[in-house]
């Protein structure tokens, strides 16, 4: 699943190439959106909520007020595969055209969203049934450090290393980040958030990683940018730790909400468990 610094590169570049440009076809291929036909509507804005993808759209406008058309947003959300493409005029898509769920042409390029398992349009009025649930973003306009650890402490029973994953108390941190977070912070990722001495450093370090990153064509945790090794514990499993040699280990953390486990390296040595 993407990470926020991700979504938040996906849509700088998505609106530098479509904001203000009107819809010349839409085609969407996906059953609950397969008759909508958003010709006419000019892109206002793209931008990233978490690891939302937020495009806003504004309708033509007519004669007559009484059918003109409210403002609507394109909400998507890349998941594991998806993604967002660009091309230019007679350019063949680089991916199977099988895999498209939405096409959206203009006037010199297309955007095309391919493997895109969620894809939902609604009133702009409306975003909020979509995001409204999300904690602070962390690389949005608005960021709240204290809002977002007024979150984490609500729920003290919690994992850290599982609380940091829920969107809805912090909006932006994936697994990489989890994992180079608690290295970082030295705290093992089974420690009840409750028991965090320095939780503001947590959330501290989480916003810093991403702000980092966000405009980096290469994702790097470790400060050194052409270093073979850009993570300090991420997919290193087995490995010896760069700050220690200890060897990396890996540990199945389930989410609380879901039950789906996910991956979550550590050091043992410079993480240690606390009691």
């Amino acid at each position: 699943m993407p990470e926020g610094d991700s979504v938040y590169r996906a849509t700088a570049r998505l609106h530098h190439a479509l904001a203000g440009k009107s819809i010349l076809r839409s085609d969407f291929r996906v059953p609950a959106l397969s008759t909508v036909d958003l010709a006419g509507y000019t892109v206002s804005e793209v931008l990233p909520r978490g690891k939302h993808l937020l495009m806003r759209l504004q309708p033509p406008a007519t004669a007559e007020p009484a059918f003109n058309q409210p403002p609507l947003t394109l909400h998507s959300h890349l998941l594991m595969e998806g993604r967002w493409d660009l091309y230019g005029p007679g350019a063949r898509f680089k991916r199977p055209a099988h895999t498209a769920r939405v096409v959206l042409a203009c006037d010199g390029v297309t955007a095309v969203g391919f493997d895109i398992a969620q894809v939902k349009l609604v009133p702009t009025a409306e975003e909020a049934q979509l995001v409204g649930h999300l904690g602070p973003d962390l690389l949005g306009p608005g960021w709240d450090a204290q809002a977002a650890a007024a979150n984490f402490r609500a729920q003290p029973h919690r994992g850290i290393g599982e609380a940091l994953l829920d969107q809805r108390l912090m909006a932006g941190v994936g697994n990489i980040y989890r994992c180079e977070v608690l290295f970082l912070t030295r705290l093992h990722p089974l420690t009840p958030v409750g028991q965090v001495v320095g939780l503001e450093k947590v959330i501290e370090m989480s916003q810093r990683l991403l702000d980092i990153n966000k405009d980096r064509p290469r994702r790097v945790t470790t400060g050194l940018a052409r270093t073979r090794e850009p993570y300090w514990v991420y997919g290193r499993a087995g490995k010896p730790c760069l700050r220690c040699g200890a060897k990396i280990q890996l540990l199945k953390i389930a989410a609380e909400d879901s039950g789906l486990e996910r991956d979550c390296y550590f050091c043992p040595s410079c993480q240690p468990v606390q009691v």
